[in-house]
């Protein structure tokens, strides 16, 4: 590992890997995060995992909102393995190593579920477009097929995009010590070790921004725009209130997602720090996942009755077991 601190800016191979500096400034403090990481790591897991459990056992919600929840879901364990168990390891050890092999995968992963998920986000939007705005065709317009058509469309978008853009990253030189002042391979703190001309590559990056991660949410937005005006020209305040708690968790997941990534993505540098960007970036590693799952099954009635009913029926087949063994 090449571990100069020099910072002569001379050209390395990328070879040997790199250094994350990640939390190091917070000594034993690294300690205590390290355990709050890990049960939100844990909590994230175990949230997904029931969410894609309860969907797949219970038939009525084999719906398309729920097929792409299954998929959003799978993302964002996929997100948080690809970050939160190195992270976890370094917050232990004094050598915060990454091989080159690991730091591409990093990047890969993370980056193929963050433009996955903003697609996925749209089509669920479409999906409550035309369920609210137009409930009659709802069944036509959205069959298994379109589902997955769908669905296997934002999956392509994520990773044929992100494999072009980091492929083009990684053939590029890379100079200085190789220390990753940022908790794991990202985009921007890997964009500043580059010893080349790197205005073409950040153009590139940009218009993928706008393409496919401002034209989601745009699409969103739309989709809203046109399920608001439908929703207040219902005549019933029950009817209203009925049609807007059907979108209310995809809403407050949307929110969650775009604000976090406009805080750690968007938001002018100008006077950060790297110690208050690793912030920022954990709030956005942790936080929507994590919540994710809570939003879904705390504010969704159909997911809360298929929880109930699993709860119930493992209770039940306890206490039939508890019957049979006092036999």
């Amino acid at each position: 590992m090449a571990d100069s601190e020099s910072g002569s800016g001379e050209n390395q191979t990328i070879s040997d890997g790199f250094i994350l500096v990640g939390f190091s400034y917070l000594g034993l403090v690294q300690i205590l995060l390290f355990l709050v990481l890990l049960v939100l790591y844990l909590v994230t897991l175990m949230g997904n995992l029931l969410v894609i459990l309860l969907i797949k056992l219970h038939p009525s919600l084999h719906t398309p909102m729920y097929f792409f929840l299954v998929n959003l879901s799978f993302s964002e364990i996929c997100f948080t393995t690809s970050v939160v168990p190195q992270l976890l390891v370094h917050l232990l050890v004094e050598e915060k190593t990454i091989s080159l092999a690991g730091c591409t995968a990093q990047m890969y992963v993370s980056g193929i579920m963050g433009l996955t998920e903003c697609c996925l986000l749209s089509a669920m939007a479409y999906d409550r477009y035309v369920a609210i705005c137009h409930p009659l065709h709802y069944t036509t317009i959205m069959s298994g097929r379109v589902c997955a058509q769908l669905a296997g469309a934002s999956w392509a978008i994520g990773i044929s995009v992100e494999v072009a853009l980091f492929t083009w990253l990684f053939s590029l030189p890379f100079c200085g010590s190789h220390r990753i002042h940022h908790f794991f391979c990202d985009v921007p703190p890997m964009l500043k070790m580059i010893c080349t001309d790197t205005s073409k590559i950040m153009m590139v990056g940009f218009t993928v921004s706008v393409l496919f991660i401002l034209g989601p949410f745009l699409l969103i937005l739309l989709s809203y725009i046109c399920i608001l005006s439908t929703i207040l020209r219902l005549p019933s305040a029950e009817g209203r209130r009925k049609a807007f708690s059907t979108c209310s968790a995809h809403l407050s997941v949307v929110t969650l997602f775009y604000g976090t990534a406009l805080v750690t993505y968007l938001v002018p540098k100008s006077g950060s720090t790297p110690e208050s960007d690793q912030m920022i970036s954990l709030l956005n590693t942790m936080v929507a996942p994590v919540l994710n799952p809570v939003i879904y099954t705390l504010r969704n009635k159909e997911v809360k009755g298929a929880l109930r009913k699993a709860i119930e029926k493992i209770i039940f087949a306890h206490h039939r077991r508890n019957q049979r063994m006092e036999r």
